[in-house]
């Protein structure tokens, strides 16, 4: 059994949309990020702001019949898109591994002749996981600057937008998170930010798309706060865990970007109430040049390569609609 895998791949066109990228954001992999995500809209990629519909309804004129319709106002936002490429490298035999590890546990595969299908599946799983986690460590920790040391410099992330909007901007921001943990307890700070929520912010509830973004510190000081209250449903929650946390109806996100967050200059802890759909993720292949994804193996380096190139951004559509707890860096 060789233990180089020599079988270049392309992906061009619809193939690498219905097969690489398409699977990765959408379905069950757009939900886990919580938020909005677009994947080949035109460019420049514009979206409509959220908001309540206008009254369509006009009343009967009984000398003029009808009266006319005003036109409608459609407020939208473009969202800046960057070019990136995502290039992964493997010492020959240790992509080997890898790979062989992926499919060694299906059935009907024949392990003395890595070829066909099964190889390419699990080459571009392998590919397909590496740049997912890249996205939504950047959807997040995004600095194209540099200035902040997360690692991430691509494009920006919410955490930079959010750290360098003025509280003028968006509907509520305060920068000293830390100083108010030490008064208050967790969910007093989420009443907080849920009662400084704009009225256009409020006509959105029922829609079911509001939800608190939280980081992973403030997330434990909720459970903790839910463990002490000492009833039967925390008493079996402190030995099975919680799938899912919400507060007054509100799904809590927790946001762990971990390792990542420590050695970076943004704040630590964060509290984010918005609309889910506010905060977007665009992806683009169809408009973007030289997009494709390739696999192949270079023998003068005796290495495996892997490499994507695509235009992506994030975006936080309307910022009267978020209200942002932080530490001022």
């Amino acid at each position: 059994m060789s233990s180089i895998i020599q079988n270049p791949k392309t992906y061009t066109h619809h193939e690498l949309e219905n097969i690489f990228f398409r699977p990765m954001l959408s379905g069950k992999s757009a939900e886990e990020l919580g938020i909005r995500v677009l994947y080949n809209m035109p460019m420049p990629t514009t979206v409509q702001l959220l908001d309540k519909p206008e009254d369509v309804l006009v009343p009967m004129d009984g000398a003029t019949s009808w009266k006319g319709g005003k036109r409608s106002v459609l407020y939208q936002k473009t969202i800046p898109m960057t070019r990136v490429k995502a290039e992964n490298a493997f010492a020959a035999s240790d992509y080997f591994s890898t790979v062989f590890e992926l499919i060694a546990s299906s059935s009907g595969v024949n392990m003395e002749d890595l070829t066909g299908t099964e190889l390419e599946a699990a080459e571009t799983e392998l590919f397909r996981k590496a740049i997912a986690a890249s996205i939504s460590m950047g959807l997040w920790l995004g600095d194209t600057s540099g200035s902040y040391n997360s690692g991430y410099t691509a494009f920006d992330g919410i955490l930079k937008l959010i750290t360098e909007r003025s509280a003028d901007e968006l509907n509520e921001k305060a920068t000293d998170l830390s100083t108010q943990l030490e008064q208050k307890s967790v969910v007093e700070l989420f009443d907080q930010i849920i009662e400084a929520a704009s009225p256009r912010m409020r006509g959105l509830y029922g829609e079911g798309q509001t939800a608190l973004f939280v980081s992973s510190g403030i997330y434990r000081l909720y459970e903790k706060w839910l463990d002490e209250n000492h009833s039967a449903a925390a008493y079996t929650d402190i030995q099975t865990g919680r799938q899912t946390l919400m507060y007054h109806g509100f799904p809590l996100v927790e946001v762990n970007l971990e390792p990542a967050l420590s050695s970076s200059t943004f704040t630590k802890e964060f509290i984010i109430f918005t609309d889910r759909r506010n905060i977007v993720l665009a992806v683009n292949t169809a408009d973007t040049p030289g997009s494709e994804v390739r696999m192949w193996y270079n023998p003068d380096e005796m290495e495996n390569r892997q490499r994507a190139v695509f235009s992506i951004g994030v975006e936080l559509l309307d910022d009267a609609l978020t209200s942002v707890y932080i530490d001022e860096q």
